[in-house]
């Protein structure tokens, strides 16, 4: 049996606390270490320490040499997926394929209304989200890509470098069967 973590780093992570995670995760032979993403406290607590998701995974992938991780699950409305492409290949290949991405349609309304994130429909955030993974998947195929997306369109767009194994390893989180098992 593999056994991993996941973290919710929003409520009281400090970059102290975080570093004893990584190496406690790592030495007592977890398979993976993964951080929630998200921008403040889930518990109305706003003012608890929060480390910004992927600049606490970049600090894991030079801390660790076996260990897999990622977000669980980066919001598709906190980032361009793009962005997210070229984030996670550059964990991938910082950290020797170990990274997993996870990407979600996004749900906070209270955190998006705070930071002034729009958070569109239910509807219309799978939609994006199904626009997100196939972006993300075509941008690392090592060659140009058009994509006629309403949301997220491609103009012979090139990403590089390419994942260390050939493809990311992607996840699509969500509570929805008939839209997030396709």
């Amino acid at each position: 049996m593999r056994v991993g973590i996941m973290i919710e780093g929003q409520e009281g992570l400090t970059w102290e606390r975080w570093l004893k995670l990584v190496h406690a995760a790592e030495d007592l032979g977890y398979e993976s270490l993964c951080r929630s993403d998200h921008l403040t406290g889930l518990t109305g607590e706003s003012r608890r320490p929060s480390l910004e998701t992927w600049t606490s995974l970049t600090v894991l992938a030079t801390r660790t040499l076996r260990i897999r991780f990622g977000p669980l699950v980066s919001p598709v409305t906190f980032y361009h997926p793009a962005l997210l492409a070229k984030m996670a290949v550059a964990l991938d290949t910082l950290s020797l394929g170990r990274f997993d991405l996870a990407i979600g349609a996004g749900w906070n309304e209270h955190e998006h209304a705070m930071f002034g994130i729009p958070l569109p429909s239910i509807g219309e955030r799978l939609d994006r989200l199904e626009c997100a993974a196939a972006h993300i998947r075509a941008l690392g195929a090592g060659q140009p890509v058009t994509l006629n997306q309403q949301y997220y369109p491609l103009h012979r767009a090139e990403s590089y470098p390419l994942p260390s194994h050939g493809r990311l390893r992607l996840v699509v989180g969500g509570r929805g069967e008939k839209r997030t098992l396709r």
